[in-house]
């Protein structure tokens, strides 16, 4: 099995700074310019994409602290044939993800995590967007090959936008997998979010120790999706 080729983008601090204009713009065209090539993996193994933002990028810490790693050392030691793909990129949103999705999908994917709308969520962009997002790419995905198992990664926010923009958006991902009938991890950062510890000076990446955790949370989900 060769080694996954972890191509990230990072931005500094994607919820609570802002980048400028022409920053958004170099980042842009960077982004296009490589998309297609961000993830690689070896033709004899069936690939379990994980396709998010700054999370599964695993912003701040080692490529082998990051979850992603953490499950592919999970999958290997059970003997499975499944190499894990980090598509994550920083900075994120469901938008930005909708017109970045197929150009990740051209591989043998088997298992997708969609890990997206964190961005949305503490930028304020309207529910109806995310959900709108949210869908489209479920939709894509299943347009590219229905044999694909999507895993939903809910996420949470803090109140900052108010209790009832909050319990909304909390509500989005149980809802669209239900009525999509995908699987469903309910809080990706499960026993990790809002712990000082476990997250970096910023307060929003989790550190190393809090990626084990997350880790363990998508496992949950993820090791009953490639073993039912």
């Amino acid at each position: 099995m060769r080694n996954l080729l972890l191509l990230f983008m990072f931005v500094n601090f994607l919820l609570i700074t802002s980048c400028k204009d022409s920053q958004k713009k170099e980042n842009e065209t960077e982004i296009s310019s490589v998309a297609k090539d961000t993830v690689q993996t070896s033709e004899d193994s069936s690939v379990i994409l994980l396709f998010g933002d700054s999370l599964t990028a695993g912003l701040g810490v080692d490529p082998s602290e990051a979850f992603s790693a953490l499950l592919q050392s999970k999958v290997d030691s059970l003997n499975l044939n499944y190499e894990v793909a980090n598509a994550g990129l920083s900075g994120e949103t469901t938008a930005s993800g909708v017109n970045r999705l197929n150009w990740v999908l051209d591989q043998d994917v088997k298992v997708i995590v969609i890990e997206l709308g964190a961005n949305d969520g503490l930028r304020g962009v309207p529910l109806d967007e995310t959900e709108k997002n949210l869908q489209k790419m479920i939709d894509m995905v299943r347009e590219k090959d229905s044999t694909i198992k999507i895993v939903l990664a809910g996420m949470q926010i803090p109140p900052n936008m108010g209790e009832q923009y909050t319990t909304k958006f909390k509500n989005i991902f149980p809802e669209l997998a239900k009525k999509n009938h995908v699987y469903l991890i309910p809080f990706i950062l499960e026993n990790v979010g809002g712990v000082p510890q476990l997250n970096q000076p910023d307060g929003i990446h989790p550190t190393a120790e809090g990626h084990k955790i997350v880790a363990q949370n998508v496992w949950a989900v993820l090791g009953k999706v490639i073993n039912g």
